[in-house]
Order: C-alpha cells, then sequence, then structure tokens
C-alpha cells in the first residue's frame, strides 16, 4: 500500500519537533540551585524578597553591598556566599538578636517562609543610617556616675554645702 506524501511529510515534521524538544531537555541548564550560604534568612527565600531585604539593611546602616560583601577579583563579580568580612557575621547576629527581641517582647509572628511579618524594632531603629550607630549616655548617668540627689521632702529645710 502506498504511502500518502502528506502523511509522509507530518511524520517528518513531528520527529524534528520531538528531537528538537528531547534535545532541549537534556542540554538545558540544570534549575537554579537557589542562594548559597544563607544562615538566618529561609533557603527557600524568593530574588525579590532577598533584594528587599538587602535594601533594608543598606539604608538602615547607610551602607552599600560591599560592607558585609567581597568582590571576587578575578571574576569582577561580587562573591555574595563569601564570609571573609566579620561585617557579615554581626549582621547575622544581629538579625537574630532582633528577632528575638520581637518575638519576646512584640509576640512578632512567622510568615510562611519563617520570616518575622510584624515587628516592634527593626535595624533602623538603632542605627538609623549609621553602620556604627555611636551610644550615648545621658551626662551624670554612666557607669561609676554618683547617684543622683533624692528631692527633699516637702516642708523639710534645703541643704547647703
Amino acid at each position: 500500500m502506498p504511502l500518502n506524501k502528506k502523511f509522509i511529510a507530518t511524520l517528518g515534521l513531528l520527529s524534528v519537533v520531538v528531537l528538537g524538544a528531547m534535545t532541549s531537555m537534556t542540554t538545558k541548564k540544570p534549575q537554579d540551585e537557589g542562594f548559597k550560604n544563607l544562615k538566618v534568612l529561609p533557603k527557600n527565600i524568593s530574588n525579590d524578597n532577598l533584594h528587599k531585604i538587602m535594601e533594608e539593611w543598606e539604608h538602615s546602616l547607610g551602607v552599600h553591598c560591599n560592607f558585609c560583601h567581597v568582590r571576587n577579583e578575578e571574576t569582577k563579580k561580587m562573591d555574595w556566599a563569601n564570609d571573609t568580612k566579620p561585617e557579615k557575621e554581626m549582621a547575622r547576629d544581629m538579625f537574630k538578636m532582633m528577632n528575638k527581641i520581637n518575638q519576646k517582647y512584640f509576640s512578632a509572628k512567622k510568615d510562611s517562609l519563617g520570616m518575622i511579618m510584624q515587628s516592634g524594632v527593626n535595624c533602623n531603629t538603632c542605627h538609623r543610617g549609621s553602620a556604627h550607630p555611636e551610644v550615648v549616655v545621658p551626662e551624670g548617668h554612666g557607669p561609676g556616675a554618683a547617684p543622683a540627689p533624692a528631692p527633699a521632702p516637702a516642708g523639710a529645710p534645703a541643704q547647703s554645702n
């Protein structure tokens, strides 16, 4: 029985499409494995959420990415996973401290990623745009300062030195 030319053309075209699809599936890059070296942020955080958090930290501390992250001089790109700079570990510690404060004192709830949804304090609460906020103790109230004299009771004679 002779084969129809349309049938052969259709079969040939279908073969090309199927082979093309199979080739693209086998040569396709492996799916992104996610971010590397996340220790306090959720491993399944989205790129948008990670970017928002990093921008919040950047603005709260008045710094840029290179404050915590190092640049790979060979590739001329930022090496986000590198832990060389101590500022990066400090940021992690401060983030954990902030979360503990919010959970203990402000009953902050976590979202589906494990991130604090509402908080009483954040990085900006203390830093206010400064990477190293100055600790200011009210005058006369620092360590070793003499206690303020108690007010004299009403009707008592005033003391003189």
